[in-house]
């Protein structure tokens, strides 16, 4: 008996030379490039109507083949690749996309919406994954400060970055179109059995040793290893030119700590997060009013997301 498990929520991330490569035109015999949007609706067709997906396009991806821990995690910074995380219905967790577009009349972000996206008023609330887009645009920094101050609770955990751009479909609203404007789309994930963990990786870490001892500080968080996934956002200064030419030091180093989590993510242009930690025991971090610096350039962002025991 063949069981299908249908996804819910589907994340996938591509590198840019994959969204507008070129395709064979039949008509004209010849090939033709093709836009972002098009590869977007020929990957959505093959998902469920009711399905939530988020695209996004990065310069490179960070990919588990298969996702099976048999498999080395990649960093792949050159060159066509993508992938794409199918999320099923998940006993106790609840997983939502969001798209906060800035308002061109407005310099103040209606926090409103933050209730609708379910980012607030939600005690269960313990992961969201944030990706700024078109961030090259006036008032793009000051919009994203706007988003993720609110969101900076030790009681949740923020990780993402700046991406090129999102092609989703669902996840965008038809009033803004991401060329027109600058904006914010992401993930919340959200329940009591959800624990999660963050470690940034500054620019002082620049070799094995000091890729090894930010994975143990990781390590240190005592996230189960089994139903989690690891998400790794890296800026595109570092990679193989920052380890001065040895290439996937970062990857291998989460490997090495975590052999049973697949791990996936991008290099892109500017990342979110901190060293943080929410467990079962929710808060494993005395609380202050001191507010992480959760923006940051040349860094890479590793978290863990364990979505509770399977039975």
């Amino acid at each position: 008996q063949k069981v299908h498990v249908l996804p819910q929520t589907v994340l996938y991330i591509a590198d840019a030379e994959t969204f507008s490569g070129h395709e064979e035109c039949h008509e004209q015999k010849k090939a033709r490039k093709r836009n972002s949007k098009e590869t977007a609706i020929a990957l959505e067709k093959l998902l469920p109507k009711r399905c939530q997906v988020l695209g996004l396009v990065t310069p490179g991806i960070v990919v588990t083949p298969m996702g099976s821990s048999s498999n080395q995690p990649q960093e792949i910074e050159e060159g066509e690749a993508g992938f794409a995380l199918l999320f099923p219905k998940i006993d106790g967790v609840k997983i939502h996309t969001f798209h906060f577009s800035k308002d061109l009349k407005n310099r103040v972000f209606d926090e409103s919406k933050f209730a609708e996206a379910g980012l607030k008023n939600n005690p269960d609330l313990r992961v969201v994954l944030l990706f700024g887009y078109n961030s090259w645009k006036s008032g793009a920094t000051r919009f994203l400060h706007q988003i993720v101050n609110p969101l900076n609770e030790k009681s949740i955990i923020l990780a993402g970055g700046q991406v090129e751009s999102f092609t989703s479909l669902t996840s965008e609203n038809s009033s803004a179109q991401p060329g027109d404007a600058c904006g914010v789309v992401g993930l919340a994930f959200s329940g009591p059995q959800i624990q999660s963990a963050t470690v940034l990786l500054d620019q002082d870490v620049a070799d094995e040793r000091t890729a090894e001892a930010a994975m143990q500080r990781l390590k240190a968080a005592n996230i189960p290893e089994r139903n989690t996934i690891g998400f790794m956002f890296a800026c595109v200064g570092r990679g193989y030119r920052h380890y001065k030419t040895k290439r996937n030091m970062e990857a291998d180093a989460f490997r090495k700590f975590f052999p049973n989590v697949p791990l996936f993510g991008f290099f892109g242009h500017g990342e979110i997060g901190c060293d943080r930690i929410v467990t079962g025991n929710f808060v494993l971090r005395e609380c202050n009013d001191i507010k992480d610096d959760l923006l940051h350039g040349y860094t890479t962002v590793m978290t863990l997301i364990h979505f509770g025991s399977t039975k």
